[in-house]
């Protein structure tokens, strides 16, 4: 479905849990968040119906994440719904990968396309201090049986924090030269808790991208990664994998913005940063059926803003794992 900007709205990220197995620093404090309670939560069924609703809106690629998608109890329900939709041709999630190895065969059975795994440090050490509760080898693990069970294209999310991971840029780099990974740096954008310190440890994809020139010279353009995300891509001359920049602050990519987000408790936001939301949990339980539910998702669309304003600050009282990243 086109907006009010011209923009084909195609996908769709689902926050299937607010809760989270990690508490990374820039996300939620060290205690976690208040849970939403359990009957606030859409059930799987409800995501669902969300999914074949908007499908006839012309939505045709999934992600699922949360918090952390895969401690959502019976998930893999909730793939095999999607996969049975022949209106949609990719679902893909996003996850820290502490679960990952276990459930990857039977995610790929269930129709599992791809993955992103949120990973912001090759070292051990620091991946516990920034995680609080992670353990790097479970998530190795599990990025390696990603890449055996050919998730591709495989990627990691690296949230770029100066004075906290800028110094392993280079190796995330010769880890893209090593392996078929897709590395992409993501500036720090100045959502929930990361919001009071976002300004001191901000690190622009320019500046990575000097700095790493400086170490390997020069990057080929790269343009055949598969994904629907804004990620400009490029490659050492010779590697398996790419790195790519994901501009959220430096230079925005709204003009381009193909999704719309759901949240865990079934509010549909148009934007990540607006303050808008479309409430579709209400009327479904009201007995809201597939068009009802279409209609609203529509409305939703026409929402969109033309960009966002994140240098106006973050007032939402949620953080990042309650919205859906």
């Amino acid at each position: 479905m086109i907006d009010n900007h011209q923009r084909n709205i195609n996908y769709l990220r689902i926050s299937v849990t607010d809760r989270c197995n990690l508490r990374c620093v820039y996300c939620m404090p060290p205690e976690g968040v208040k849970h939403t309670p359990h009957w606030e939560i859409l059930s799987l069924e409800e995501f669902g119906r969300i999914v074949d609703a908007a499908s006839d809106l012309g939505i045709k690629k999934v992600r699922i994440t949360g918090g952390e998608p895969l401690i959502r109890k019976n998930i893999l329900d909730l793939f095999e719904h999607i996969l049975a939709n022949p209106k949609i041709d990719d679902i893909s999630i996003t996850t820290n990968g502490v679960l990952f190895a276990d459930m990857a065969k039977d995610l790929k059975n269930a129709g599992l396309t791809r993955v992103n795994f949120s990973l912001d440090s090759l070292s051990p050490d620091n991946f516990k201090d920034i995680t609080r509760l992670g353990k790097f080898d479970a998530v190795w693990k599990g990025i390696e049986k990603a890449i055996e069970l050919e998730l591709h294209p495989v990627k990691l999310n690296v949230v770029a924090v100066r004075g906290v991971n800028d110094r392993e840029f280079g190796d995330f780099v010769r880890l893209s030269r090593e392996m078929p990974l897709h590395v992409r740096f993501i500036e720090l954008m100045p959502i929930g808790e990361c919001n009071p310190w976002a300004v001191g440890n901000f690190i622009s994809a320019e500046e990575i991208m000097q700095q790493l020139q400086e170490e390997f010279g020069t990057f080929d353009i790269e343009t055949k990664v598969t994904g629907n995300g804004p990620a400009k891509y490029y490659r050492l001359p010779g590697a398996k994998g790419t790195i790519g920049f994901i501009t959220a602050i430096s230079e925005h990519f709204c003009a381009k913005c193909n999704r719309l987000r759901l949240t865990a408790n079934g509010q549909l936001r148009p934007c990540l940063y607006g303050k808008q939301e479309i409430d579709l949990k209400t009327p479904m339980r009201r007995g809201a059926g597939r068009q009802e539910l279409a209609e609203l998702i529509a409305g939703a669309i026409k929402l969109k803003p033309d960009q966002h304003h994140m240098d106006q600050g973050w007032t939402d009282r949620r953080v990042m794992s309650q919205i859906g990243g």
